[in-house]
């Protein structure tokens, strides 16, 4: 099995130009990241905690929908409307951060991003106008939602694909919180303080961890900083990097003349643009998984956005009530996230030993000849399974009011499920795509959040016309129905890889 380090193949004369940036820096002589073990976990656990802030302004607001529909007098209808909206433009607004964090680096997009979140908390917070709640929120979205393709274009940054998996309770602690105790904090606030608050709060606390992001994350873009051997451009420049590059030069530790100027000439600040992100979504094996994941969280979305109302009438809860009820789903998210890695590892390393394919960590290894898919979804498709079973059971119990125990128990396992399931198939987006991670995510990012919304969206209107045990069973047949997309996936995808890296090798041969 080839692996990607193979200087004599990728710099052959006829085709010099095909040999891209980070596969002329990964050698197999070479780290695929100089940043020790603690490093990265401690960078990529603050990259995952700045994505906290998305799901986390989400789901705050859920309790407090009863209390904001009444304190404006509109309808519950046009109050989803702004959970809809959100969610609509949590799936765009990563297509313009993206693209630009993967060539002008992660620290600048993080300043867009909460520059634009925390301005937006300001006016939500002040405004009593359900036009303006309207307008800031969907502005709040767009600020927050970019930090959760950083997070994971850190990963790819910083962690080669044998090890991902071991770094999936860091890169994903900051989702599932957001779940698991933002409610709570929403439930307390709206029927304490009033729901302004909800949105003070947002703006306190994502001052109080930007300041400190702000001086110490250091850049790790692979094409601004290598493999973090190379000091950033002076705007891309942290406190932590000035630090450890003085310290890696009292150490003896030489910056790579070429390497240097190499990346400093392919660093760009460019305006933001989707196209890349598009073209990601346009492609076939990618669009098969994309959407998978879409129909697995817009369950996830469905679930979240009716148990506001459907608590309230079913049980006669009030904020604070309904808002603990989010706590089985975030406790499931937060058990998969420390236990689906280990699966995962396991997994591509007996594939590993089946096709006699090295595991080399902290080395970047060419995967155009590893099953990359089988290794990933074979751990995938039996959680979506068991997230379909549960979202069907459910919407029975719920129907027919049994015992508390009885939604509990389903919320539970549909967090860990669905969430689990979510995180395997955004590895392997990232496995297919090693140079664009944030991109990757992204494109992910669309998918799940535009059905995201459209099951947030339907999903009171279908209940009432359906039942809720119906309108559930629908909802969680069409992505069983849709399962066996995966398997033509797990069949074929190593082919169309293959396919896809010659039509490349032959257009880089033409120029």
């Amino acid at each position: 099995m080839a692996n990607d380090a193979r200087p004599s193949e990728l710099r052959t004369p006829d085709r010099p130009d095909f040999a891209t940036q980070e596969e002329r820096q990964a050698t197999a002589d070479e780290a695929y990241s100089v940043f020790t073990v603690t490093e990265k976990k401690l960078i990529i656990l603050t990259g995952s905690l700045a994505s906290f802030f998305s799901p986390l302004s989400s789901s705050i607001y859920m309790p407090a929908l009863n209390t904001i529909s009444s304190d404006l007098n509109v309808s519950s209808a046009k109050i989803n409307l702004s959970v809809t909206t959100y969610l609509i433009v949590q799936g765009v607004a990563p297509m313009m951060i993206a693209g630009f964090s993967d060539s002008a680096g992660r620290r600048l997009a993080y300043v867009i991003c909460f520059t634009i979140y925390i301005a937006a908390n300001l006016g939500l917070a002040l405004q009593n106008n359900y036009a303006a709640l309207m307008v800031l929120r969907c502005l709040q979205s767009g600020g927050s939602s970019g930090t959760v393709a950083l997070a994971n274009g850190v990963v790819g940054d910083l962690v080669t694909s044998s090890e991902r998996g071991m770094y999936v309770a860091f890169a994903s602690l900051g989702g599932f919180l957001g779940p698991t105790i933002s409610p709570i904090i929403g439930g307390l606030l709206s029927q304490t303080l009033g729901w302004h608050w909800v949105f003070w709060f947002l703006l306190i606390f994502a001052g109080a961890f930007f300041l400190p992001l702000l001086f110490f994350f250091p850049e790790t873009c692979r094409k601004v900083v290598g493999d973090g051997s190379v000091p950033p451009p002076t705007l891309s420049m942290s406190v932590t990097d000035i630090i450890r590059h003085r310290n890696r030069a009292k150490a003896g530790h030489k910056v790579d003349a070429g390497k240097l100027e190499e990346l400093r000439n392919h660093y760009k600040i460019r305006f933001p643009n989707p196209l890349s992100t598009l073209v990601v979504v346009a492609d076939k094996e990618s669009a098969l998984i994309l959407f998978a994941t879409g129909l697995a969280l817009a369950c996830f979305y469905a679930i979240s956005t009716g148990a506001s109302s459907q608590f309230g009438q079913v049980y006669g809860f009030n904020d604070i009530q309904i808002a603990l009820m989010f706590l089985p789903i975030g406790v499931g998210s937060l058990i998969s996230a420390f236990t689906t890695g280990k699966t995962i590892d396991w997994n591509y390393r007996r594939h590993a030993k089946l096709n006699g394919f090295p595991v080399a960590r902290n080395k970047h290894q060419d995967l155009t000849d590893f099953p990359i898919e089988k290794a990933r979804l074979q751990v995938a498709l039996p959680l979506f399974y068991v997230g379909a079973v549960s979202v069907i059971a459910y919407g029975w119990v719920m129907n027919y009011k049994v015992n508390l125990a009885g939604p509990i128990i389903l919320l539970f396992l549909m967090g860990y499920s669905l969430t689990a399931a979510y995180q395997v198939l955004n590895i392997l987006m990232v496995d297919i795509y090693p140079r664009k991670p944030a991109t990757a995510t992204a494109a992910s990012n669309l998918v799940r959040c535009e059905l995201g919304a459209l099951a947030s969206a339907v999903i009171v209107p279908m209940s009432n016309a359906m039942g809720r045990g119906w309108a559930y069973t629908l909802l969680a047949l069409l992505f069983v129905v849709y399962s066996p997309a995966l398997f033509v996936v797990m069949n074929y995808g190593m082919r169309w890889r293959k396919a896809k890296k010659e039509k490349r090798r032959c257009t880089h041969r033409r120029r």
